[in-house]
């Protein structure tokens, strides 16, 4: 788990395995890791400095940046994009190179932003990189996001809220609901939630509802029942307090939180990961303005 990347809160993200099965590595695959090394050189050397100078001016200042912190996370957004593009021509023009998996994983993320775009991308390598052991896994982990990607029916699930009771998403049904994916040790979580609020106040009469899932730990009952009151999400929680193991956060091929899916009255998904003002103006376009924006 990572709740810093390169020195700035973004998510808090679970990885876990290795990049590559031990059985296929040879010096055929060394020299492919190189070849996709240098494809990314430049902007990886970017990233870095761009990190560096951040860091650098950080620990020049008494008081922490938040007025620059949006600029270095527009800048870094805009690198990652440039990354993830040379990652998708490397895939596209490499078809037979095992490390072209690494590259179409990382592409991937732990959010997924057209996981039918990367599944086509697949099915496009050669079957001797799709058979192998990393290749078998990368297809699963696909296969999961697919099951939750724009225009699926959101998987079922009954979870127990904060006084134990079953809480079933069936009973939502009729209602646009935002299924909220957080944790109260999550920085970015909490950052993200007085937008959520908003949401709730703004929207809670006019056909929508949230429910939240918490990703906190075993044993940390009391952490994730005192996040909700400082944080004043006054709508239902639910969580079987077990990380990254959540029940339903596996269900949802959860990995990075905060994280978030739309499902519309019907119970199907209509918009993932909504964050700050993107969550209001999906919501205008569904329902009847708030008071506050007449």
């Amino acid at each position: 788990m990572n709740t810093k990347l390169f020195g700035i809160t973004l998510v808090c993200t679970f990885y876990s395995g290795s990049l590559m099965a031990q059985k296929i590595d040879s010096a055929l695959l060394i020299r492919q890791q190189s070849e996709l090394k240098q494809v990314l050189l430049n902007v990886d050397q970017k990233m870095t400095a761009r990190q560096r100078a951040w860091s650098d001016a950080q620990t020049k200042k008494v008081k922490y940046d938040t007025i620059g912190l949006a600029q270095y996370r527009y800048e870094w957004s805009q690198l990652k994009q440039q990354r993830k593009l040379l990652e998708i021509a490397f895939v596209k023009e490499h078809p037979g190179y095992v490390v072209s998996l690494t590259a179409l994983k990382d592409a991937i993320g732990a959010i997924p932003d057209d996981i039918q775009l990367y599944d086509t991308m697949f099915q496009k390598l050669d079957k001797s990189v799709k058979i192998t052991e990393e290749g078998v896994a990368t297809k699963k982990m696909i296969d999961r996001y697919l099951t939750v990607r724009i225009g699926a029916q959101a998987p079922l699930f009954t979870a127990a809220d904060t006084s134990g009771n079953e809480v079933k998403l069936s009973d939502y049904k009729g209602k646009y609901v935002l299924l909220d994916f957080w944790a109260s040790w999550c920085s970015p979580c909490r950052e993200e939630n007085p937008t959520v609020v908003k949401a709730w106040k703004d929207y809670k009469g006019k056909n929508f509802d949230i429910l939240s899932v918490s990703l906190d730990q075993p044993g940390k009952r009391d952490a994730w029942i005192k996040a909700i009151h400082d944080d004043q999400l006054t709508w239902q929680h639910v969580s079987d307090l077990k990380y990254w193991n959540n029940a339903v956060a596996q269900l949802y091929a959860v990995r990075s939180i905060p994280q978030n899916f739309l499902i519309d009255p019907k119970g199907k998904i209509i918009a993932v990961n909504l964050r700050g003002a993107d969550l209001n103006k999906k919501l205008m376009e569904l329902l009847p303005a708030p008071a506050s924006a007449k």
